[in-house]
């Protein structure tokens, strides 16, 4: 699933000198949990409890249920109204340790380096793969231009001026340096050789040069996610991603982010709960 299956998915503008502009992030929910269901029965057997069953099809909120009834041991008493009202009363009550059996797998792309600088901020309960720039050619990587900067034509002018002097500054070094470190270092790989002018050449690129990053990350520490950076305190950038991976999850997994919801501050979409501290 991705976020195309709740809104379209932003599309790259292409500037009149060849230079690619993202604006929106894309998010792509690639991997969610599945259960085996005949160790989930065999448990239930026994420990006498076989007749819980439970309203939801979706494995993540069904083993957040089951590892909170572990807690108490409260399979043959299950609380009216399924696993919604379950998982409702879960998070009223701040017993948010049950949700970080839950876990979703992202591809982020149209974010940029400035973003991810922040993302990577977020320690406890995600893990991140990211595009290297040591290895991946970045002569013709795209740019993601801030809103304040987009909305301007003065700004827009100077920022794709600049980014464009950036990209063909580093086409050059790492054209150059190829060449001085063939010679230097004959008896490197070839990709080895590479890397080396690559990850030189890198340092003149700006932090505005799209990145992709594979993100996994359970579901409290996803609403803590939600709770900082979708605020109006938060970077623009970051807050539109926040907003971009809500509209993914609450579709696939909506008793865990039922009490979320969008509203507009100082002229901002931002992300509201009355339960930040689960």
């Amino acid at each position: 699933m991705s976020m195309s299956d709740t809104q379209p998915i932003p599309q790259p503008l292409v500037h009149e000198s060849g230079l690619v502009l993202q604006r929106a992030p894309r998010v792509y929910l690639v991997g969610m949990q599945t259960i085996n269901q005949a160790e989930l029965d065999h448990f239930l057997a026994d420990e006498e409890a076989q007749h819980w069953t439970t309203d939801t099809d979706e494995a993540a909120q069904k083993l957040s249920e089951v590892a909170g009834r572990i807690c108490y041991m409260s399979f043959a008493r299950p609380r009216p109204g399924g696993n919604s009202a379950y998982l409702r009363n879960i998070i009223e009550v701040g017993h948010g340790s049950v949700l970080e059996h839950a876990v979703y797998n992202f591809v982020l792309t149209g974010i940029s380096r400035s973003l991810t600088h922040e993302l990577i901020r977020h320690r406890a309960g995600f893990g991140y793969s990211q595009l290297s720039q040591r290895y991946v050619d970045e002569s013709h990587c795209r740019f993601v231009e801030p809103h304040p900067i987009a909305n301007d034509p003065e700004l827009h002018a100077l920022f794709v001026q600049t980014v464009a002097q950036c990209q063909k500054a580093y086409a050059e070094l790492t054209s150059k340096l190829a060449h001085r470190m063939e010679s230097q270092f004959p008896d490197l790989s070839a990709t080895d050789r590479r890397k080396m002018a690559r990850q030189a050449a890198r340092s003149v690129l700006p932090n505005a040069a799209e990145t992709k990053i594979f993100v996994t990350v359970n579901a409290r520490a996803l609403r803590h996610f939600f709770v900082l950076r979708g605020n109006i305190h938060a970077e623009d950038e970051i807050r539109q991603l926040a907003l971009a991976m809500f509209e993914v999850v609450k579709v696939r997994s909506p008793n865990f982010f039922s009490d979320f919801e969008r509203r507009t501050e100082a002229g901002k979409e931002v992300l509201y709960t009355p339960h930040p501290k689960v």
